[in-house]
């Protein structure tokens, strides 16, 4: 039987690792004795074993592109990270600069990105560059939103004691504003680490219909013209384990970061 200590999780943490794996199992293991049972064709719905040998056999051609969405969602998700972090902190030292300029944001972040992928595939002659636009377009807005959010959520006690002892406004930011700001700021990155590798995707699938692509939307489209359902399959079963990958693995930088100071990450023994 296996302790609360094992591995150093709790009962909590076993039961909240392992009910989405056996979940999934289940789902997977009914998915492919219903296409057996039923004998679809695998040009309509190809079963979950059939997917993992597409992946093993087609992973060298996959692997490529998966590194080529890989390179504009991480650039993407950086220039999101720095700009929203920076123009954030010029909306807390300016409530005029917010109240001009956020919703301009917000005009850019409801605006379907596919719908502006064409014309910035005009304005630009690089085709990477173009990719790099519309991820940054999409993952852009939550680390905007959620750190100015954060930035103006500092204690006003704490403020009114800085101002106080005329702490200036570097202080004030670089002591109070920014600690204060850190664990919204990381939850925007989180988000926005999923909605680069979607931008990244939606951007390929427009750059990709002239064959100017190479990335993981390219190999969909490629696999749907050949009626390579499996391989088609295996891509997005790809793209779906990038995803949850780049969550877990912000998720864990986020708790590396806070669980020392922070509430939302330090543990607590329950009753």
């Amino acid at each position: 039987m296996i302790g609360p200590g094992f591995l150093g999780l709790t009962r909590d943490g076993w039961l909240r690792l392992l009910a989405p794996v056996v979940i999934g199992f289940l789902a997977l293991a009914a998915w492919e004795i219903a296409v057996r049972v039923q004998e679809v064709p695998t040009y309509i719905l190809p079963g979950p074993i059939l997917i993992a040998q597409t992946l093993v056999e087609d992973w060298s051609s996959l692997a490529v592109s998966l590194g080529i969405t890989l390179q504009i969602t991480f650039a993407a998700l950086v220039a999101a990270a720095v700009l929203g972090l920076l123009i954030a902190i010029l909306f807390a030292q300016s409530r005029i600069i917010e109240a001009s300029l956020f919703p301009y944001a917000v005009i850019l972040q409801v605006t379907p990105i596919i719908a502006i992928a064409p014309l910035i595939i005009i304005w630009v002659d690089d085709v990477r560059l173009v990719l790099l636009i519309c991820a940054w377009i999409v993952a852009f807005f939550p680390i905007l939103s959620n750190t100015t959010l954060g930035l103006n959520s500092a204690d006003h006690n704490l403020l009114d004691l800085f101002r106080l002892y005329r702490a200036n406004r570097w202080q004030v930011l670089w002591r109070l504003r920014l600690p204060s700001a850190m664990p919204y700021f990381l939850a925007g990155v989180r988000i926005a680490g999923g909605l680069s590798l979607i931008g990244a995707i939606v951007a390929e699938f427009v750059a990709g219909t002239g064959g100017r692509a190479s990335g993981l939307a390219y190999r969909i489209l490629e696999a749907g013209y050949q009626l390579k359902i499996p391989r088609m399959f295996a891509a997005l079963v790809l793209v779906s384990l990038t995803g949850i990958a780049i969550f877990l693995v912000l998720s864990l930088i986020s708790h590396l970061l806070l669980r020392s100071w922070h509430e939302s990450a330090v543990k607590r023994d329950r009753p």
